[in-house]
Parts: C-alpha cells; sequence; structure tokens
C-alpha cells in the first residue's frame, strides 16, 4: 500500500485550492510563498501528479485537483468536527464565502472584528459557491446562485448586477469609452473561465463584439478586478461587490447599464440548528450591511 501523503502538505493544497493563489494561501498559513510552492511541489512528486496549472497571473486545478479537492476538504471537515466534539463548544463563529465575494465582505469583517471583539469570525474562502452543511462545519456561509432551500434560513444580501469596469484613466486614454462599441478597441478581461457574464451584459446592451473570445481568461473576480486596476483592460462585475473599489476610485464604471442576472448572495445557517446568540447578531449585522450599501 502506497503511503499517504503528509498531513500539512495535504492542508496546504486545500488552502492554495480555495485561494488559487500562492501568495494568499502563505499569508493564511503564516509562512512564506516559497514553503507553500515547496510543499505542493512535493505532494505532486508524492502523489505522481499535477495539482494546479501555473500561469502568467494565477493558478487553476488540474484535472486530478479539481478531483482531490473536495475530498480533501471534506477530510478536514470530519477532523475539525471531531476536534470539536471532543473539546468542546468552539469560540469562533465558523463562516464559509466564495472568493467571489471578498471584495465585499473583508472591509465588512475587519470592521465587525473592530465592534464585536468578544465574537471573532474564522473564515474560510473556496472557489465553491454553495456549502454542505452535512460535511461541513460552518456556524454560517454566504452562497451565489438561485434562492436556497428555505430550511437553510436564507437571509438575503444583494442581487448580482453586472456591469463593465475598468482603470478609470482608461475612459478617458487614447481609445475613450463613451460607447459599448468603443469595447472593440479594449482587452476584455473575464472573472471565469466561461465568457457569460460579458454576454449577458453585451446581449442586454444590444452589442455583439469580435473579440469577445480574444481577452483574458481568470479562475476568480479577485483577480480580474486587479488586473483591470492596473489599466490592462475591461473586467465585467458585480457592482455591489466592487462597490469598495468604485468609491476608491481604483475601477470605474463607463457605462450606466447594469444588468441583473438573477442570481443573488445569501447568508444561510446550517437547519436544524439554533444559531448562538453571537451567530444570530453576526447574521443580522452583515445583513443589515448589505442594506446600507
Amino acid at each position: 500500500m502506497k503511503r499517504l501523503p503528509p498531513l500539512p502538505a495535504l492542508h496546504t493544497f486545500l488552502v492554495v485550492a480555495q485561494c488559487c493563489n500562492f501568495t494568499r494561501a502563505a499569508e493564511q498559513l503564516h509562512i512564506t510563498q516559497g514553503a507553500v510552492s515547496r510543499q505542493i511541489a512535493g505532494l505532486e512528486s508524492h502523489l505522481g501528479f499535477a495539482l494546479f496549472m501555473r500561469q502568467a497571473r494565477g493558478l487553476s486545478l488540474t484535472q486530478q485537483g479539481r478531483e482531490l479537492f473536495p475530498r480533501i476538504q471534506q477530510v478536514f471537515g470530519l477532523i475539525e468536527e471531531a476536534v470539536q466534539v471532543v473539546g468542546g463548544q468552539r469560540q469562533a463563529l465558523q463562516l464559509k464565502a466564495p472568493t467571489c465575494v471578498m471584495r465585499w465582505l473583508w472591509p465588512r469583517l475587519m470592521r465587525w472584528q473592530a465592534e464585536r471583539p468578544d465574537i471573532p469570525v474564522e473564515l474560510t474562502t473556496t472557489v465553491q459557491h454553495g456549502v454542505d452543511f452535512r460535511h461541513e462545519a460552518f456556524d454560517a456561509a454566504i452562497v451565489y446562485g438561485p434562492e436556497p432551500a428555505a430550511g437553510l434560513r436564507p437571509r438575503h444580501l444583494f442581487d448580482e448586477q453586472l456591469t463593465p469596469v475598468c482603470a478609470p484613466a482608461l475612459i478617458t486614454g487614447p481609445q475613450p469609452l463613451r460607447t459599448a462599441d468603443d469595447l472593440r478597441q479594449h482587452m476584455l478581461l473575464h472573472p471565469t473561465r466561461d465568457e457569460q457574464d460579458w454576454e449577458t451584459w453585451l446581449t442586454a446592451a444590444g452589442v455583439q463584439l469580435p473579440n469577445l473570445s480574444q481577452g483574458q481568461h481568470f479562475e476568480t473576480l479577485d483577480l480580474a478586478m486587479s488586473v483591470a486596476t492596473q489599466g490592462i483592460g475591461v473586467a465585467i462585475g458585480d457592482w455591489a461587490l466592487i462597490a469598495e473599489d468604485l468609491a476608491q476610485q481604483r475601477l470605474a464604471m463607463p457605462f450606466e447599464l447594469k444588468v441583473r442576472t438573477g442570481l443573488a448572495y445569501y447568508l444561510v445557517q446550517p437547519p436544524r440548528t439554533t444559531a448562538s446568540d453571537g451567530t444570530a447578531a453576526f447574521i443580522d449585522w452583515m445583513a443589515h450591511e448589505a442594506r446600507q450599501r
């Protein structure tokens, strides 16, 4: 029987798979980026196959990596649950959220911790948009998609509204953005591997672009927005998620059109459990923050 991979390396793989970024994984693990890279390389050597594809602007999981990720996530979820059962009631509120919501969520988590240091929050990020409370030990989760089942007690945060964004200087640059047709002269930045978000907005705008498939594709919204702030191209994103970037003028909206997709972000809780006072207070606070956009 082949020797199992070391547990720390599997944990590093889990964190990197959630972030799709060595630097952010290193920050979460409190080790250097080089240490993260060495652990992943050692794990790939042990397994005999690659887990990530290294790209110019980030990482993406290979097919084997995508198959391994949910299984390793489940294993660590069971370990965490076992420790909590044996060790008693945990202190910190456990929150799961998709990486696409981080630009909205992170500054609010910082404010929450400043206002309520008595209720710390431990955040787990993931590229997944849902949660399975049967196998994942979280007190709450932010999910993206259609309205969840009533059993999850969903609290609506905000609807997805797509709109193009770019660096402010790009709007009035040598190739100004006055109408949607002007997008022909710019690189389109896609926040996912497919082109659905751009297609949805362009259809609503009544425009067809020959350069739709010639843009740059990213694994996460955060990567696409980071590149857009550098003036490299025009990204498509959710207006609510990038409100902080717009307010700080890191990004600007060249057009007024915002297109609702019918999908939304919700804060959900495990079914058939009574939320603690801390969890209930956190959920009410987050719902209030969403209403104040």
